[in-house]
């Protein structure tokens, strides 16, 4: 798996039924909301895989250790970088399966796959996940708080968890897990999807608007039918309510509307405020049954 520029020839709503819980898997109320900024973009990981990324042994690529020789070239980007994988790995992907054998192809049967609306390094880390299990910055399991961490990489003395990635379709920042979690529904890769959302849910330090931006950004590449990083996004904002109504890129996003979103999370504060009062009202003898 490499990555270098490839130079072309000349040419369903939130309804009640899906309340808003308080899983692990979302922001914790002291973490997750910030108005400071980011870390520098120049202490930033390179957008692009390295032959450094994959196992030097080609038999640790694969549990079996049985790779057949069979390279896919895939084109990323508006930029157009390359990146090589396995046929194997690759067809891990149901939407990479298919894709191997139609009329995603060339002509030649070079294979050769284009995605001009990918980004190189979210597919960077989808590519290093379908090798490794996991990728960059890793969930580091902490077993003597026997809780989940996102490994602290230190990068010319300051920590970087690279905890968001501009994006051209949006024209700006958003958070990478929730990119990588839609491409990761995309390609069909569940267990994908259950890590990104994991690693959502440890992030800190996330500005309003970034926060906005990749809700948005949730909403417009999921399925009406996701209840994960939805409800992820709309537990968040509930719980950091006192932020956001102070907010005023929350005020303008309500005001321009256009998503699903805000509707969605009236129905969630509605639902919430339903619990507080049926906690209220239910008698003090009867409120071990719930």
């Amino acid at each position: 798996m490499f990555g270098r520029r490839f130079e072309p020839p000349q040419n369903k709503s939130f309804s009640k039924t899906h309340k808003v819980n308080k899983s692990s898997s979302s922001f914790s109320k002291t973490h997750g909301v910030s108005k400071s900024r980011h870390e520098p973009r120049q202490h930033r990981r390179p957008a692009t895989a390295t032959s450094s990324n994959i196992p030097s042994d080609p038999n640790a690529l694969s549990p079996t250790g049985t790779l057949t020789p069979s390279i896919v070239t895939l084109v990323i980007g508006k930029d157009q970088r390359i990146f090589a994988a396995h046929e194997d790995v690759l067809r891990a992907s149901p939407w990479f399966q298919q894709a191997l054998t139609d009329q995603y192809m060339d002509s030649q049967n070079s294979k050769r796959i284009h995605l001009p609306e990918e980004e190189p390094e979210i597919f960077s880390s989808v590519l290093e996940y379908l090798y490794k299990g996991d990728y960059y910055p890793r969930l580091i399991h902490n077993k003597r708080r026997n809780s989940w961490e996102i490994e602290q990489i230190q990068d010319e003395g300051q920590g970087s968890n690279e905890s968001t990635v501009y994006h051209r379709g949006v024209d700006g920042d958003v958070l990478k897990d929730t990119v990588i979690y839609c491409t990761a529904e995309k390609y069909g890769l569940e267990e994908l999807k259950r890590v990104a959302l994991r690693k959502q849910g440890l992030q800190s330090g996330i500005q309003c608007s970034t926060i906005l931006a990749s809700a948005r950004y949730a909403y417009a590449n999921t399925p009406d039918t996701d209840s994960k990083l939805r409800a992820h996004y709309l537990a968040l904002i509930i719980r950091s309510r006192s932020t956001f109504k102070r907010s005023g890129t929350m005020q303008l996003e309500m005001f321009n509307g256009g998503t699903q979103l805000f509707f969605d999370l009236f129905v969630a504060l509605c639902n919430h405020v339903d619990d507080i009062s049926s906690a209220q009202n239910t008698p003090r003898s009867n409120r071990h049954f719930f």
